[in-house]
């Protein structure tokens, strides 16, 4: 494999203007982010089939001064962020920081331990509450309060708790409205193609390394183990709600919209304790997340922080879902204030200017947070960045067309990229020019134009590696975790082609099982290929005999429409398990293999059934992205 390549003179110089440019001096947050320490964790967690879910040992390289390759202020962040063992907030609240990209809480109650977001999957999780039970208190988990319905929030819940004992009543699950809804469809409609973006998202395959990635800013990476989810038992759909847990005193503020679709944050009274699930952290979060989503509301977030603080006034400590806690009042005050201001700015400023006729790129580049905001290293843009949150945010209120009618019909990039080149004077010539570019630093002009060689003519090999060469500069020079693993992932399939590795797939079997035969329904017709079935037409009943549900599915004009219930006279009668519905959609069990083997009966007209089986759509994991 082709190695990464030192950083140039520009990368150097750019990377050491950013230590004059912020605080680096001011050491509150290590001295935070070292607080309460009473375990380390170190070693590596494996699956039971023998998969690397996690290895806390990763990240040990990240030590000293920054490197050149590395923006100095994404180094010190990724230092804060790898710290990890169990850790002390205040008397009778626990944390377990840097076992996953999420942060897990405990908390103290009568009888045992709360637990809030227990991380992506169970194998880390289960390492969390093994070193809190031996370290602070040797007691069950009487609860699992889930603030958001991010995978990173739920998916370890099974190493916390058993399904029986939440159904028996022992074990209560408490979790926003809708978030079942929205976890689920969010990591299964979209789930391959937003899986893909995140390996490059997150670095999952470009490794690790001082020229490799170096954490997210909001966390170090997703652990790779076994997601899971159990259906909460208390839902929480308004602010002043409030539960006793097991003696313990927890008041609601109901915050969607936001960070997340279905979110809660909480206070402890008897603690002065605020949890800020994800709207408040140490570094601006997405907007817009690169691995693809919804885009979200910097305006209602806004609005969210400024309640928090007029609900929570007495908090004495704020420990969130990502991150290290912060002590005190006035400080945490002034965290929520900031972060409450550089929403709300991000917001009005986007608006006022796309007012003024301004486009998505040119309020990208216009937009610069106030000093006062944005020189807070709580504020720096780790995970979110100032540039893709304004353009999400135009294209939240003004969608992506920029009124521009040039920009309203373009030609697909492998046609319109052929033509760039010839209009050019033909690829050698471009890359003359672009060589003469990136030897003067312009690397974001070079990254532009020589994606017209590649999309003209994928196999060009000097194309290739100076395009390589431009991501691995950008990626050095990147204060954004996730811009940076971008690029370097980028950099890394251009000069090796794909690289299949282990990485964490969203769609596991409980986010299946959770799904609504509605929900399932709606992902079936989604793969269905409209253009070759635009000629079937057929009404179709389904009997789920396990579950006692009936639904009429019709097909025509290239849509799959259902609903639930039964009609008379349909072309053919479809009865299977929901179970094996479940194996369909994991992709563990084909659908004509299953009407084949009997999991899957059919009666009247087969034909039109299995002509509606036949067109329904599968999906590569390995697409390619910085090529056609």
């Amino acid at each position: 494999m082709s190695e990464p390549k030192p950083a140039t003179e520009a990368t150097i110089r750019a990377n050491r203007a950013v230590r004059d440019q912020l605080p680096f001096d001011d050491e509150t947050d290590f001295a935070n982010a070292d607080r309460g320490l009473i375990v380390r964790a170190t070693g590596q967690i494996y699956t039971e089939d023998g998969n690397l879910a996690w290895d806390f040992d990763r990240w040990d390289f990240i030590d000293g001064d920054a490197p050149d390759t590395v923006n100095p202020s994404l180094w010190r962040q990724g230092k804060l962020v790898s710290k990890a063992g169990i850790y002390e907030v205040v008397d009778g609240i626990y944390q377990a920081r840097g076992f996953d990209l999420a942060v897990t809480s405990f908390i103290r109650a009568t009888n045992g331990w709360i637990v809030v977001d227990p991380s992506i999957s169970t194998e880390p999780a289960a390492e969390a509450l093994r070193l809190v039970r031996e370290h602070v208190a040797d007691v069950p988990v009487v609860a699992v309060i889930h603030t958001h319905s991010h995978i990173d929030h739920y998916g370890g819940v099974r190493a916390m708790v058993d399904e029986e004992d939440v159904r028996a009543g022992r074990v209560r699950i408490i979790a926003p409205v809708d978030f079942l809804e929205e976890a689920v469809s969010e990591n299964v409609m979209l789930g391959n193609a937003m899986a893909r973006r995140k390996s490059y998202m997150y670095g999952e395959i470009v490794g690790d390394g001082p020229q490799a990635a170096v954490g997210t800013g909001l966390g170090q990476v997703t652990s790779a183990g076994t997601v899971t989810l159990i259906p909460p038992t208390d839902i929480v759909s308004e602010t002043g709600a409030e539960l006793t847990i097991d003696g313990v005193r927890i008041v609601f503020q109901h915050t969607p919209g936001a960070e997340a679709p279905a979110e809660l944050c909480f206070y402890l009274p008897e603690h002065k304790a605020l949890c800020g699930a994800e709207i408040v952290t140490h570094n601006l979060h997405n907007l817009y997340t690169l691995r693809g989503a919804k885009i979200r509301d910097s305006l209602i977030w806004s609005k969210h922080l400024h309640e928090m603080l007029q609900l929570f006034d007495d908090a004495a400590v704020l420990f969130s879902s990502h991150h290290w806690p912060t002590w005190g009042n006035t400080e945490l005050r002034d965290l929520i204030a900031g972060q409450r201001d550089m929403y709300r700015y991000l917001h009005d400023e986007t608006v006022r200017l796309a007012n003024h006729g301004y486009t998505p790129v040119e309020i990208g580049e216009r937009v610069h947070l106030p000093d006062a905001v944005g020189k807070r290293f709580a504020n720096r843009g780790y995970y979110g960045s100032v540039n893709h949150n304004v353009k999400s945010t135009y294209v939240y209120y003004l969608g992506w067309f920029d009124a521009n009618p040039a920009t309203l019909h373009p030609l697909e990039p492998t046609e319109s990229a052929a033509k760039y080149v010839d209009y050019m004077g033909g690829a050698s010539a471009l890359l003359d020019r672009a060589r003469v570019d990136f030897d003067a630093g312009n690397y974001r002009w070079v990254a532009e134009v020589v994606n017209h060689v590649l999309f003209a003519d994928p196999d060009n090999r000097e194309a290739r590696d100076l395009q390589a060469d431009t991501f691995e500069q950008l990626g050095y020079q990147s204060e954004n975790g996730t811009w940076r693993n971008f690029y370097l992932t980028g950099a890394m399939e251009l000069r090796n082609g794909l690289q299949r590795r282990h990485v964490l797939e969203t769609a596991s079997p409980d986010s299946v099982r959770a799904m609504s035969v509605e929900m399932f329904l709606d992902y079936i017709a989604m793969r269905l290929r409209g253009p070759e079935a635009s000629d079937l037409s057929a009404t179709l009943q389904v009997e789920l005999p396990d579950i006692d549900e009936s639904y009429v599915l019709i097909l025509g004009n290239g849509v799959l429409n259902h609903h639930a219930g039964r009609i008379d006279s349909p072309d053919a009668t479809i009865t299977l398990d929901r179970s094996v519905l479940d194996a369909v959609v994991l992709g563990t069990v084909d659908l004509q293999d299953a009407v084949e083997a009997g999991d899957i009966t059919i009666a009247g007209d087969g034909d039109k059934a299995r002509a509606f089986f036949g067109q329904l759509d599968s999906f590569d994991f390995w697409f390619d992205i910085v090529t056609p």
